[in-house]
């Protein structure tokens, strides 16, 4: 390979929970390394306003609105967005939601929520896409963002924990089928990354306290998990399929 390994110019990038966070963040990192991108989420004014920022910045971008947790949501989505950019290379599992408190009380409710969005979804999203990319002739690159919860067991977290640990799984089942059609499938587990939705606990006591026990002394930043997607998304991994990449200041070293 020459020049730029990690350039994604040419290719075509779909993130799912592209509305805010982590989602938005990878959403214009990926605009910024040439993609064109495809952004999905349930809020559609929070989607076309990144979008539109990426656009007047010179990039390119198409928003759909998408409920990862129902085939026919993902249907129409993708099947818009292929018609609007193009051919998809590149999917960005990232749609999720998190749930705490003692397994003991989680409600049936609460359970299936967490597990149809974080499993479930990125299943059936990465499942159309995967027949898209086949009929065309195959070869993408799927990268699903699993967790470090999905690695090693922490109280209050059962239904997010188990629903990561199986995404994780998923990806190297799915690796292993679909090799055949040159589609490449693996995963990023982050460790904490700061976001608009947990800084304010990680200015509690509680907060403070976990963030002793990564051994970096800090929680992550979106930016650090620019790397391993850059790698993931582009042609610098063709070679790697049914891998994890963790991105956690060591934290899976440590005690969670």
């Amino acid at each position: 390979m020459g020049g730029n390994v990690f350039d994604l110019s040419g290719k075509t990038a779909l993130v799912t929970g592209a509305s805010d966070g982590i989602g938005a963040h990878f959403a214009r990192l990926l605009a910024k390394n040439g993609a064109r991108v495809a952004l999905t989420a349930r809020r559609a004014e929070r989607l076309h306003k990144i979008a539109g920022d990426i656009n007047r910045q010179g990039g390119e971008a198409a928003a759909a609105v998408m409920d990862v947790c129902d085939a026919a949501s993902v249907e129409d989505a993708v099947a818009g967005l292929w018609t609007d950019l193009g051919r998809v290379d590149v999917l960005v599992n990232n749609a999720g939601i998190a749930a705490g408190g003692m397994a003991v009380g989680v409600a049936e409710a609460e359970w299936d929520a967490v597990v149809d969005t974080n499993l479930k979804g990125a299943f059936l999203v990465a499942q159309n896409m995967a027949r898209r990319l086949a009929a065309a002739g195959g070869g993408g690159s799927f990268v699903n963002i699993t967790s470090i919860l999905g690695e090693r067991a922490a109280g209050n977290v059962a239904a997010y924990a188990a629903s990561k640990a199986a995404l994780a799984h998923l990806t190297r089942v799915l690796a292993l089928e679909w090799a055949r059609h040159g589609i490449r499938v693996n995963a990023i587990a982050p460790g904490y990354i700061g976001t608009a939705m947990n800084r304010q606990f990680f200015a509690t006591e509680a907060g403070r306290n976990t963030i002793k026990k990564i051994p970096q002394r800090r929680i992550g930043e979106p930016r650090d998990l620019d790397g391993a997607l850059l790698l993931l998304a582009s042609d610098a991994s063709s070679y790697m399929t049914g891998s994890t990449i963790v991105v956690d200041g060591g934290h899976l070293q440590s005690s969670l």
